[in-house]
């Protein structure tokens, strides 16, 4: 059975445009509620970004579990891997997310967390989708569900984060640079930096409702390269408006993305023999990375794009570490979610523990140029079962051998197939990417 409104993370789209509404959030509220009700658990915890049309959401999400006869703690803005902390150490039936992570302010979306502080399984899910469809019934008076704010939810999980990084580390003299995207980490990850010791210099920190990611944060890391040189910094750290991505940049103002830090945690780890399982990454986790694991011993199994299905593959292959270049890394030794904060606490501890800069320390594994052409399609196409589209991609990955890899998969979200070569030489792989893209368009009638 497939899901109507649920997608790999959640449900996301336009503000005013459904189902991102207020009747729609209403109602979710409501067919959460039901489901979890059924279910005999007790309360659900409600989390934002800084978005403004999460006051709405809020309100409707919160009315709906209260006509279900569901109690409801409010956190206010809080970054969706805390959500995932509090979900499960204060035993909540669910956890709720309203963000729509990197995206723009008029974008956002909700995602659950299980009482495990994992995302919540399909049939759960499908159970909701069943009370959406059916009409709104409210429980008697006195079952009704109620609501009150969780005050010293930003404190606990202060201090979950910086528990993830041994105390015997001394980060004072550390000097670091923080974006926090206008986003749900404004009021968390100055406190944790500055409180394991480091000199903070803070920037994105003034949420407005509509500056979120506006030219900053994870996606935009230039302005927080800058603040480091100007800053004469040791390292920058990005989060994303809802603080489950980092990317990191090193003292020269070089960007290290999410590829290069999971090499780092990864050697890190197997050096103090914490490491176990093959690391995952994607279908677009950068082949530099795959070689400079191999090196190390180290395994790389490529999931699926889309944290869910990294964390599935760590899961069923015991692994503790995954993630993708966007900076969604997953320590499943420290926490059970993508958390940017946590992610650079590792980074900086194997700075600290190894005595060397996040420049050497990135140096170990060398990217790979990466093309990506983007062919616009009139109806839905399988490139996998294209005989002359696989014939052309076979010729070029014979010409790249071990040297490179060629990728070509329909967009989920947009009617396109997405075009990807990569290889040692930049000149060669934008020409075997074009060339590739006007195969694909030839093939289909583009």
């Amino acid at each position: 059975m497939t899901k109507k409104y649920f997608g790999t993370d959640g449900i996301r789209g336009k503000v005013g445009e459904a189902p991102i509404t207020a009747d729609f959030l209403l109602k979710l509220g409501w067919a959460t509620g039901r489901v979890f009700a059924k279910e005999g658990h007790g309360f659900v915890l409600v989390g934002k970004d800084t978005r403004i049309s999460g006051y709405m959401f809020e309100s409707a999400l919160e009315a709906g579990l209260t006509a279900a006869g569901v109690d409801t703690r409010l956190l206010g803005p809080m970054p969706t891997p805390g959500i995932a902390y509090l979900t499960r150490t204060l035993r909540a039936s669910a956890g709720i997310v309203i963000s729509a992570s990197h995206n723009p302010y008029y974008d956002n979306g909700v995602k659950f967390f299980s009482v495990q502080g994992t995302k919540l399984p399909d049939e759960i899910e499908k159970k909701i989708e069943h009370y959406i469809d059916s009409p709104i019934t409210t429980v008697e008076s006195s079952e009704l569900g109620k609501a009150k704010r969780l005050v010293d939810a930003a404190g606990r999980y202060i201090e979950f984060c910086k528990a993830s990084v041994p105390t015997r580390l001394d980060f004072s003299g550390m000097r670091i640079v923080i974006d926090c995207a206008h986003g749900a980490t404004y009021h968390i990850a100055p406190h944790v930096f500055s409180e394991v010791g480091a000199e903070v210099v803070t920037i994105g920190a003034e949420p407005d409702g509509i500056n979120i990611n506006d030219e900053c944060g994870s996606t935009r890391p230039d302005k927080l390269a800058a603040t480091v040189l100007e800053y004469r910094a040791d390292l920058g750290i990005a989060f994303d408006g809802d603080g489950d991505r980092v990317v990191m940049v090193d003292h020269k103002g070089e960007i290290v993305d999410g590829d290069e830090l999971i090499y780092i945690i990864a050697k890190s780890r197997l050096q103090s023999g914490q490491l176990t399982g093959p690391v995952v990454g994607t279908l677009m986790t950068n082949l530099g990375m795959e070689h400079a694991l191999k090196k190390l011993g180290i395994g790389l199994m490529r999931a699926k794009v889309g944290d869910r299905y990294v964390m599935e593959m760590l899961i069923a292959n015991s692994g503790i570490l995954g993630g993708e270049s966007s900076g969604h890394i997953i320590c499943l030794d420290k926490t059970t979610t993508g958390d940017g904060i946590i992610s650079a606490l590792q980074v900086m501890a194997e700075m600290q523990s190894s005595g060397r800069n996040l420049h050497e320390l990135k140096s170990g594994m060398q990217k790979y140029p990466q093309v990506l052409v983007n062919v616009k399609t009139s109806k839905k196409v399988n490139p996998d079962k294209d005989e002359a589209i696989q014939k052309a991609v076979k010729a070029i990955e014979k010409q790249l051998g071990d040297t490179g890899r060629v990728l070509l998969r329909a967009s989920g979200t947009e009617p396109l197939i997405r075009v990807m070569v990569e290889g040692q030489s930049e000149v060669q792989v934008k020409d075997y990417a074009h060339h590739l893209a006007d195969d694909v368009k030839k093939s289909i009638g583009a």
